[in-house]
C-alpha cells in the first residue's frame, strides 16, 4: 500500500510540474527523459493526448528495432509528433513542431527564422518521417487502451455507484495513469486491454476503493475478471509495478 501511496504523492508532483524540466533535456541522462520531451511538446502543441500516445508509441516501437546510439531521438520524437497528428487526422504544422522542439531543446532561444538552420531541421524531420513509416513497415496502425478503458469505466460506475464514484476522482486518475504509462518502453509489452484495467485497479487501490463482490483473495473472483480473464494476478501485479516505476524515472529526472 506504501507505494501505491507514493505514487499519487509522485503524480501530484508531477501534474504541478507538467510542462518543463529544470535542466537543459540533452544534459539529462536519465531514463525516459526523451519521452518527457515528447509530451512536454506535445502539450505545447495543444495536440490530443491520443495523438501524444500515439506519437510516444511510434517513438518506442522504432527504438525496439533499432538502437537508440544510432539516430538522434530528439529529432526521431518530433518526427513522431508530426506523422501521429496525420495519423490521427490532428496535423500540426511542421513549422510549429520546429520551433516548439527547437525551443525546448534551447530554452529562451527565438524561434527560428526561415534561413539555413531552420531548412536543415525541416528536411531531417521530414526524412525521419520516411524512416520511421519504413522502420515499422508502414504499419502504423496503433490500438489504444483508451477504448478499453473508457468501456471499463462505464460499466464499473454502474456497479460502484453514482456516490462512491462521485466521492474520488477515480476516472481522472486511471486516465492519467494511462496517459503517463506511455513514457515507458514497458507499454509494447502488454495487452491494451490488460493495461487498461491496470491503471483502472491503481487508482482503486490509490483511493481504498473495494469494487463490491469482488473477493482479492481469490484469482476467480477479481472484480476484473469479467472483462479480462486470462489477466492473472501476476501479471496484473507486473503491469502496476511498470506503471509506478515509470514515476519513479519521472521524479528521478525533476531531481535533476
Amino acid at each position: 500500500m506504501k507505494n501505491l501511496l507514493d505514487v499519487m504523492t509522485i503524480q501530484k508532483r508531477s501534474e504541478a510540474n507538467k510542462c518543463e524540466i529544470k535542466a537543459d533535456y540533452r544534459k539529462v541522462d536519465k531514463p525516459g527523459v526523451v519521452p518527457r520531451f515528447l509530451f512536454e511538446c506535445a502539450i505545447k502543441l495543444q495536440i490530443k493526448p491520443l495523438t501524444s500516445a500515439s506519437a510516444a508509441i511510434i517513438f518506442h516501437r522504432f527504438f525496439k528495432e533499432v538502437s537508440s546510439t544510432d539516430y538522434d531521438e530528439y529529432l526521431i520524437a518530433a518526427s513522431a509528433l508530426y506523422l501521429a497528428g496525420k495519423i490521427k487526422d490532428d496535423p500540426v504544422k511542421i513549422r510549429d513542431v520546429i520551433n516548439v522542439t527547437h525551443n525546448t531543446l534551447n530554452r529562451g532561444v527565438p524561434p527560428l527564422e526561415l534561413g539555413d538552420e531552420y531548412w536543415s531541421i525541416r528536411d531531417a524531420i521530414v526524412q525521419a518521417e520516411l524512416l520511421l513509416a519504413r522502420t515499422l513497415k508502414f504499419d502504423l496502425n496503433i490500438e489504444h487502451p483508451h477504448k478499453y478503458l473508457l468501456y471499463y469505466m462505464k460499466t464499473l460506475q454502474s456497479w460502484l455507484g453514482p456516490t462512491i464514484w462521485s466521492s474520488v476522482p477515480i476516472a481522472k486518475s486511471a486516465a492519467s495513469f494511462l496517459q503517463d504509462f506511455h513514457h515507458s518502453s514497458k507499454i509494447l509489452n502488454h495487452k491494451q486491454s490488460h493495461v487498461a484495467i491496470c491503471c483502472l485497479s491503481l487508482a482503486l487501490q490509490s483511493y481504498g476503493v473495494q469494487v463490491p463482490l469482488a473477493d482479492e483473495s481469490d484469482e476467480a473472483s477479481m472484480w476484473y475478471t469479467p472483462f479480462v480473464s486470462d489477466l492473472t494476478k501476476e501479471k496484473h501485479w507486473e503491469i502496476i509495478e511498470d506503471i509506478i516505476e515509470t514515476y519513479k524515472q519521472e521524479s528521478d529526472i525533476n531531481s535533476v
